[in-house]
């Protein structure tokens, strides 16, 4: 639908200007007159979503918490049979932020206005995801739109848990990285040229990785800030070629061909999207529908490639199984194998669900798995660093004495 801005008489010859959504120019001439207004101008509202992104922006950001209480909470209203409208005044005036008192207000009014819950989510991108949206578009298209934001208020409950476990697992491996680099900052800054003073009145040529270490530490707390400045060059340069496709696609394969990180990245990949497709098939959502939802959970375009292979192939016929066999790194052979006595059994849905919580607790098992293996190695990582430095300094003492004749 597009939205149109108004303005129009009423029946009582005063002015009225607004805005509301129709198929078509002539769609919104109808509804007009069926309002009984007398039309004066009509044209598309261009900025109308620029203008309410801005309005919310001043208002600040609304919390993914806020989000969750509101996908909860406007479920159980429509499933008691509140209407939409109500159901959003009521969210509206229980809001527990300015943000989001006034970003339901503006859906409210939308809603009001005829356009679809689907179609106004989708004007706020930073709030309502685009996987959001579709289960909505989903649900509103099969008239069970409180059963999939039911769907929606479990399946973002169990992404965030498993967000939370990987956050988790991340915690001590990245204060062991900060911790390395805090101490070798300190040797380089501070310590190593308390030594090289010492050595500074010999003629005597010191020891090749003295040399070095000492260089390095010269280069650091000389030109400190060029190094620095040189780092966040080096910072922007890859964040701008990651944002291109290009290179999101390239860091993905390097991420993915990368030994047991990859295999973690693929799992879970398979944990949302076998996750969101179970759910959207328990909705009621058909099928080739349901996967191009499902392919915007995955999170990782190189993988999401090869389910649009698939989907391709389920438009043809082809049984989801066979389809998805062809995506190895994605789909291992004893998921096909699943799949394929769900399709047979029309268990489709509960397996799925099965498995994204079979493969979530495999997921788990190998995030400790690989934190086990990074907690000793970044030990060792650090300890070759500062031994280095250590040894560096300490070898020129070992021949102390010949340094100094």
């Amino acid at each position: 639908m597009t939205v149109f801005a108004y303005k129009a008489l009423g029946p009582d010859g005063q002015s009225n200007a607004g805005t509301l959504a129709a198929d078509s120019r002539a769609a919104a001439l109808t509804e007009l007159a069926a309002r009984g207004l007398h039309p004066l101008e009509l044209s598309e509202d261009r900025g109308g979503a620029q203008r309410r992104v801005k309005a919310v922006g001043r208002q600040g950001r609304v919390s993914q918490r806020s989000v969750e209480a509101f996908t909860r909470e406007l479920a159980n209203l429509l499933s008691g049979g509140v209407p939409l409208a109500r159901a959003l005044s009521l969210l509206q005036r229980e809001a527990s932020s300015p943000a989001a008192r006034f970003l339901w207000g503006q859906i409210h009014d939308e809603i009001v206005s005829g356009v679809s819950l689907a179609d106004t989510l989708a004007k706020w991108p930073a709030t309502f995801s685009s996987v959001y949206v579709a289960m909505v578009r989903a649900g509103e298209a099969g008239g069970f739109l409180d059963v999939v934001l039911q769907q929606i208020s479990e399946f973002r409950a169990r992404e965030q848990d498993l967000k939370g476990k990987i956050k988790a697992a991340m915690v001590y491996p990245c204060v062991l990285a900060v911790l390395a680099i805090a101490v070798v900052i300190f040797l380089l800054t501070w310590f190593i040229p308390k030594f090289s003073g010492m050595f500074a009145d010999s003629h005597k040529a010191l020891p090749w990785l003295t040399q070095c270490v000492v260089a390095v530490s010269k280069t650091v707390s000389h030109d400190g800030l060029f190094v620095a400045g040189g780092l966040i060059i080096l910072i922007l340069v890859i964040r701008r070629a990651l944002g291109s496709e290009a290179g999101r696609r390239r860091m993905e394969r390097t991420i993915l061909a990368t030994p047991m990180v990859g295999q973690v990245v693929a799992h879970f990949a398979l944990v949302r999207f076998c996750r969101m497709l179970g759910t959207l098939i328990a909705a009621g959502v058909p099928l080739i529908s349901a996967l191009r939802t499902a392919k915007e959970a995955i999170g990782n375009q190189t993988l999401a490639d090869t389910v649009v292979r698939a989907i391709d192939e389920v438009q043809r016929g082809v049984p989801l199984s066979r389809s998805l066999a062809s995506c190895e790194r994605l789909f291992p052979p004893s998921v096909i194998e699943m799949i394929a006595v769900a399709e047979e059994t029309a268990r489709l849905d509960k397996e799925l669900t099965r498995l994204s919580l079979s493969y979530e607790a495999e997921l788990d098992r190998r995030l400790r798995m690989l934190v086990a293996l990074a907690e000793p190695a970044l030990l060792f990582l650090m300890a070759g660093l500062i031994g280095t430095i250590v040894i560096a300094m300490l070898l020129p003492i070992f021949s102390l004495d010949d340094l100094m004749h």
